[in-house]
């Protein structure tokens, strides 16, 4: 079974993809209507001892601005979504969401 997985932040890095899923992933440009992006600092130890210096990072919130987020949506196997769920931790939540395209993704917001 295939999944599709927005993502606006970490899990588009190339090194992240790797450590996550242990392969590249292939994506397309989408974009999320009516959240916005904000900065979120990190509070889960095994997450900012893996990455060491960052202390803050990406996360969407919603908005009634009709905001909007861009990103790219991957094709992942249900072992992947559960990797990704390990690699968020407890300050992300992994919600459904219907993207511009029409597209229904999973994508993590903010806990």
């Amino acid at each position: 079974m295939t999944l599709s997985l927005f993502s606006y932040g970490t899990l588009q890095q190339e090194g992240v993809q790797m450590a996550t899923f242990g392969r590249l992933l292939r994506g397309n440009p989408d974009t999320l209507i009516g959240y916005r992006q904000e900065l979120l600092k990190i509070t889960d130890p095994l997450l900012i001892a893996a990455d060491g210096l960052l202390a803050s990072y990406p996360v969407v919130v919603p908005s009634d601005q009709g905001d909007a987020v861009a990103g790219v949506v991957f094709e992942i196997s249900q072992a992947e979504l559960e990797a990704a769920d390990a690699y968020e931790g407890k300050d992300y939540q992994r919600v459904a969401v219907r993207l511009k395209s029409g597209r229904e993704a999973w994508v993590y917001v903010k806990a």
